[in-house]
């Protein structure tokens, strides 16, 4: 689910007097979609509750998030937690460095060689569906009929 529609469903259910609080390892999507309060950890996005098969990291990155609840007291305040996911900050170089292109003949190196591909999946004006039957669903679900991902938000 993207983050916006996190921080919306966030906030509508704030509205209701249901606390949240929103784990996140993406601080500037974070405080551009502004959750009522949220918890950040830099970790690489899909670690967002630490490593796999690490389930002592896991629970203890969980009990400091709802720890924000007694310390997070003004909207849209954010918890800033400790953890590191590696003894240096080596593992963000392969993260946010692009990929060079392989029939490129200027150096496989140089990010300022304007020869780097960007390897991402291409945005596109409409949904796109894992399959037919996601994308049935996702079109009945707003067909006359009550979304279940957004009851209270498109009232």
């Amino acid at each position: 689910m993207c983050h916006q529609t996190v921080g919306l469903i966030a906030r509508a259910l704030e509205e209701v007097g249901i606390s949240t609080l929103s784990l996140s390892s993406a601080r500037d999507i974070t405080r551009a979609v502004n959750p009522p309060r949220s918890a950040y950890l830099d970790f690489p996005l899909g670690h967002t509750s630490g490593r796999p098969d690490q389930p002592e990291l896991n629970r203890d990155i969980v009990a400091a998030a709802l720890a924000g609840f007694d310390v997070l007291s003004e909207p849209g305040s954010m918890l800033h937690m400790s953890f590191q996911w590696a003894d240096s900050d080596d593992w963000k170089d392969a993260v946010f460095t692009p990929v060079a292109s392989s029939n490129d003949s200027e150096s496989d190196t140089d990010p300022g060689s304007g020869k780097y591909d960007d390897d991402r999946v291409a945005r596109r004006d409409t949904p796109q569906y894992q399959s037919v039957a996601d994308e049935q669903a996702a079109l009945d679900s707003h067909d006359g009929k009550t979304c279940l991902v957004c009851v209270g938000i498109d009232l």
